[in-house]
């Protein structure tokens, strides 16, 4: 006759099913900070002087406006750009924006043309802009100082 013989630690341990979250928490904090830290480093623009003019601010809503940067050497920048403190290429630069307009309709697109730049360079930004099919243009100033 064989003899039942009780199993060893299963009676007496019940099996825990808990999760440790602590290390998660612990690395989710350092990717926040680390987010933190790089986000206002991510936003680069080029340096220009604009004009001062009275103006109305314009409300873009919720969507986010794309800005096309000439400096006083009438070198053209934009912030879809690769690098935006590169200079871009006007022909990449129109593709690009119509890529934008065809892909996100409603989109503002701003010029921000240096105060010393010449204005028949800013015309021919606003022509390469038409060609690329774009109609919600609009121009940056800083308003004028109070007295």
């Amino acid at each position: 006759m064989a003899s039942v013989m009780p199993r060893a630690g299963r009676r007496g341990k019940r099996l825990m099913a808990e999760m440790n979250v602590v290390p998660y928490i612990d690395v989710t904090l350092v990717l926040l900070i680390i987010f933190m830290i790089t986000a206002p480093l991510v936003t680069q623009s080029v340096n220009v002087e604009l004009p001062q003019a009275a103006s109305q601010v314009v409300d873009t809503g919720d969507k986010e406006p794309v800005f096309v940067t000439i400096d006083a050497k009438g070198q053209v920048f934009c912030d879809l750009n690769s690098d935006p403190k590169e200079p871009i290429e006007e022909t990449v630069l129109i593709t690009k924006l119509a890529s934008v307009n065809k892909y996100k309709p409603g989109t503002q697109f701003l010029v921000r043309g240096d105060a010393g730049v010449n204005y028949g360079r800013v015309v021919e930004v606003f022509a390469m802009m038409q060609a690329a099919g774009l109609s919600n243009v609009g121009l940056m100033t800083d308003p004028p100082a109070k007295k």
